[in-house]
């Protein structure tokens, strides 16, 4: 991830919520939101099929584009459109595996026990979490069944060539999970999923569709409830995907129990503002100028998750800023030790942690939150200051 990507200055389409855009796509991302919609029974249609009636609402706009984006191109890495934060450094994914160790004794340790990861992009993640529960953990390890939610063939494929056998399955959705206690990664899952935009004018709503690779405005016929108080020219964000999400996730929690965490980078209350973003090389681009040609995200309303998780049973922990999570993890620690044993990388080693971590840079912006069954305890990370 590159300086130019740092998160100190405004996103591009004027920063909802007032928090600062994020630095550049950090997280495991999968295939297309599209394809990422649990609750979606049809595929999503490829780019180049002729939207029915022009112009094309938002979300699906961004699935339709999403779709493309992730089939035909490598995103991730130096050379792609951003890194992964698994990728800036092993000790990203080790904490999150120790992390999903400590969740399953707390769960009573029952065996078998699904170890899922939604959007694991090239299993980076989830390689790096197994070799430290098989070192650190080896009960969890011998328990756990991997359990990956990815659509696009040739992440799967990428997916299969870095874990090998050590994946169970790889499902379309979160439906096709089977069923037991199961504890859910999903690191920058949420922010790919597709959002509608609303617009005050007067004392209505209008919504925003693209036409053209710009905003259109069309009156919002169908729309979920809407603040009533909104200024004029207010823009409200609705991710439908992401709370749909979280209550699938936290029914089969409070009913079979188990642990989802989410880490994505959004504010920790819901506010007004139009966080759409896309990066390419790197480097901001205009979300709505190369569909396809973009990866196209917005902030994560961590507030209407928890909401809608709460709503059907489970219990919520955080949201907790991903700094102060990783450092009770032991990001720094590991990081350090890492160092030590690779001097040729130590600097790289110890940058990796501090951009995680460090405020201005992932440490503030990017939270973590933990739907969970209400019986558990507050679990590492989450602990009360």
């Amino acid at each position: 991830m590159s300086d130019a990507t740092d998160p100190t200055s405004p996103a591009s389409g004027g920063g909802a919520t007032a928090e600062a855009a994020r630095p550049g796509r950090t997280g495991g991302s999968a295939a297309a939101p599209g394809q990422r919609d649990d609750m979606a029974a049809v595929p999503p249609e490829p780019l180049d099929a002729t939207p029915a009636v022009p112009p094309e609402r938002l979300d699906r706009f961004m699935r339709r584009t999403a779709f493309a984006y992730y089939a035909g191109r490598e995103p991730f890495g130096p050379g792609g459109d951003f890194t992964t934060a698994p990728e800036m450094t092993q000790a990203f994914g080790e904490c999150i595996g120790l992390w999903a160790a400590i969740a399953w004794q707390a769960m009573g340790r029952p065996d078998p026990v699904a170890f899922v990861e939604l959007g694991p992009g090239r299993g980076t993640l989830m390689a790096d979490a197994l070799r430290a529960v098989a070192e650190m953990a080896p009960g969890f390890r011998a328990a756990l069944r991997v359990h990956l939610v990815e659509t696009s063939p040739r992440l799967r494929a990428a997916q299969a060539d870095r874990l090998g056998t050590a994946v169970r399955a790889w499902h379309d959705d979160i439906a096709g999970l089977p069923p037991g206690p199961a504890i859910v990664i999903g690191n920058e899952f949420l922010d790919a999923l597709p959002i509608r935009q609303f617009v005050r004018r007067g004392a209505g709503w209008a919504e925003r569709f693209v036409a053209d690779g710009s905003f259109a405005e069309r009156p919002a016929a169908d729309a979920p409830p809407l603040p009533p108080d909104a200024p004029d020219g207010a823009i409200q964000e609705v991710n439908e995907g992401a709370t749909a999400i979280a209550a699938a996730l936290a029914r089969r929690i409070a009913t079979e129990g188990g642990v989802a965490l989410f880490i994505d980078y959004g504010p920790g209350a819901g506010g007004f503002g139009d966080s759409l973003q896309a990066m390419v090389a790197q480097g901001r681009a205009d979300p709505l100028a190369a569909p396809g040609q973009a990866d196209i995200t917005a902030h994560v309303d961590f507030a209407a998750v928890a909401a809608a998780a709460q709503a059907a049973g489970a219990a919520v922990q955080g949201p907790m800023p991903q700094g102060v999570f990783l450092a009770r993890l032991g990001l720094f620690s590991r990081a350090a030790i890492l160092a030590r044993m690779d001097p040729a990388h130590a600097t790289r080693h110890l940058a990796a942690a501090q951009r995680l971590a460090a405020p201005e840079h992932m440490g503030r912006l990017f939270k973590a939150i933990c739907l969970c069954h209400p019986d558990l305890p507050p679990l590492p990370g989450f602990e009360d200051p």
